[in-house]
């Protein structure tokens, strides 16, 4: 008996022992870890400093969390795991999970037309689902794009109502709803008016019961009054040289495709949602994962809310934001069940990219190996010198059809420069006699020339999307007295603003009630170029200039009326 009993004891000793040791491990693995993870976010490890928050889950459970830098530059506050920080465009997947709530209560289908629920939105002859809204294929012209172009400042006090005022003004599209992808946020105000107005709530009230209250998620908001107080929450800052920052304001008061208040450990629960459906269930989560097909059948990378694409060969569902200050990034591995989410009140962060940096020591069993060599190989380059008088070959301006954007490519200091603008241009490192690596820029970008049907041609590479081509063409010459027949006022009524064009100092330039003045530069035959601008003149058949058509990224043929 004495016997057995010392065998039970000796037992119980080694299993104690063999406990202690796992823990041991695993709080050796936790602190190795901890170690790697307090590197990648060295530089923000300073209280006087704008910092970040990042929180990682694996297999349901919040695994890391910790905050870097100063919430608050003025009061030396330090950011936590449970700063509240606005996270920008992750709003947007909440506001597609809203609708499709709705649509599980049969109050609406996601095929609807928007003028059901909104008809202050103009007909524009096609219509325009909810679908199409949440997948940034509307064909509607970005609410910020036509602000800023309307002289609006983006640390005004920006509200629904000036966005639907916007909106109801609009009498084209960039496109026929459907035909093609563009990025757009009136889209996202428009479904989060669309629960409103259907729940009788507002877009605030109707997320906090339905989502964030089920959630357990208490220190998160859609921040709809730019006037109310949230205890600590981070403000965001701006570098204007080494150490030296500036606050970066926001006064937003619209919410849907923004304005997200909320912290790492509450998106944490957010994100283990998407496997646990303790909110909607697998029906919901599985449409908001899907990606969407344009009329053509293809499709784009574009889910809703949300985009989908691979890392190291790992399949990744992920957004990222940015307003003011404020960068947020959150990542999804779903067949690992890990996900990574990092937020920064430093406006020259990259949390995308410290994401997936933190992704790497979490998922490093899992990636492909034939994959990460390929990338790693693409990324290890070796640069190779060229002669003065062989770079300056490559020199020329480029026209991307497209986009309607000019680019010039000139030699400075020995190296060959990629000039987008003023104060806005690239380092191209040559790898080959023509192909460069542009340096300074957070993905893999190369820039390729060739001859095609006896024309120089240039082509971007960026990352594994598809081939930006430009061709070769020889700006316009204007003289001081051909640039007189461009002066004159030029109106929007669809932006209720106007626009004069006047020489100063010889150069045609556009001023602005509100608005700095802009010096615009010809690119071709009346089309002047400014900094991702474009303004194309239309002339009558008496070859007079009525007005002119204005682009900028998301806003195409903007029409401005020459006023006689």
């Amino acid at each position: 008996m004495k016997y057995i009993k010392s065998l039970r004891f000796f037992s119980i000793i080694v299993i104690a022992s063999l406990l202690m040791q796992n823990i041991e491990a695993q709080t050796s693995a936790s602190t190795d870890l901890e170690s790697k993870i307090d590197d990648i976010f060295k530089n923000f490890n300073d209280i006087h400093k704008p910092g970040a928050t990042v929180a990682v889950v694996k297999n349901q459970r919040i695994v890391f969390k910790k905050g870097y830098g100063s919430a608050n530059l003025e009061y030396d506050i330090p950011n936590s795991p449970s700063t509240i920080f606005h996270i920008a465009s992750v709003s947007k997947q909440f506001t597609v999970f809203s609708i499709l709530l709705l649509e599980k209560e049969g109050k609406l289908s996601f095929d609807d037309d928007i003028r059901k629920f909104i008809p202050e939105v103009p007909d524009f002859g096609k219509t325009i689902t909810l679908r199409h809204l949440a997948s940034h294929t509307s064909g509607m012209r970005d609410q910020w794009t036509l602000l800023n172009m309307a002289g609006w400042r983006f640390d005004d006090v920006i509200t629904k109502e000036h966005i639907l005022k916007l909106v109801s003004q609009q009498k084209e599209l960039n496109f026929n709803p459907g035909e093609s992808y563009m990025y757009c946020n009136t889209g996202f105000t428009l479904l989060a008016e669309v629960v409103a107005r259907i729940s009788g709530k507002t877009f605030a009230e109707f997320t906090e019961e339905h989502i964030f209250k089920p959630l357990n998620m208490t220190h998160t908001l859609f921040y709809d009054d730019h006037e109310k107080i949230v205890k600590n929450r981070a403000y965001s800052y701006h570098t204007v040289s080494e150490n030296n920052y500036k606050k970066s304001v926001l006064n937003f008061a619209n919410v849907g495709a923004t304005s997200l208040f909320t912290t790492v450990e509450d998106l944490a629960l957010w994100s283990m949602n998407f496997s646990s459906y303790n909110i909607g269930d697998k029906d919901i989560i599985s449409k908001m994962n899907t990606l969407a097909v344009l009329n053509n059948g293809e499709t784009f990378g574009g889910a809703y809310g949300q985009f989908k694409d691979t890392y190291k060969g790992l399949n990744q569902i992920q957004h990222g934001g940015a307003d003011a200050g404020y960068r947020s990034y959150l990542g999804r591995f779903p067949n690992q069940n890990v996900s990574v989410m990092v937020f920064s009140n430093l406006a020259q962060s990259n949390p995308g990219n410290l994401a997936l940096q933190v992704a790497d020591l979490y998922l490093k069993d899992s990636f492909e190996k034939e994959t990460a060599t390929t990338i790693a190989s693409t990324l290890e380059v070796e640069y190779i010198n060229l002669p003065d008088e062989q770079l300056k070959k490559l020199s020329g301006h480029f026209w991307n059809d497209d986009q309607k954007y000019a680019r010039k490519i000139y030699v400075k200091n020995d190296t060959l420069r990629y000039f987008r603008g003023e104060g806005n241009e690239s380092t191209l490192a040559p790898i080959s006699p023509n192909e460069f690596k542009m340096l300074g820029v957070n993905v893999d970008l190369r820039v390729l020339f060739s001859r095609s049907n006896e024309k120089r041609q240039m082509t971007v590479l960026i990352n594994d999307d598809e081939p930006i081509i430009s061709h070769e063409f020889t700006p316009p010459s204007y003289e001081v007295s051909d640039l007189k027949e461009f002066i004159g006022e030029y109106f929007s009524p669809e932006l209720n603003t106007t626009y004069k064009a006047v020489l100063k100092d010889d150069k045609l330039t556009f001023t602005h009630a509100r608005a700095s003045d802009i010096v615009i530069s010809a690119a071709k035959t009346d089309l002047f170029l400014i900094d991702g601008y474009s303004f194309m003149f239309v002339r009558n058949e008496n070859h007079q200039i009525t007005g002119f058509r204005a682009s900028a990224g998301r806003v195409q043929n903007l029409w401005f009326e020459k006023v006689n």
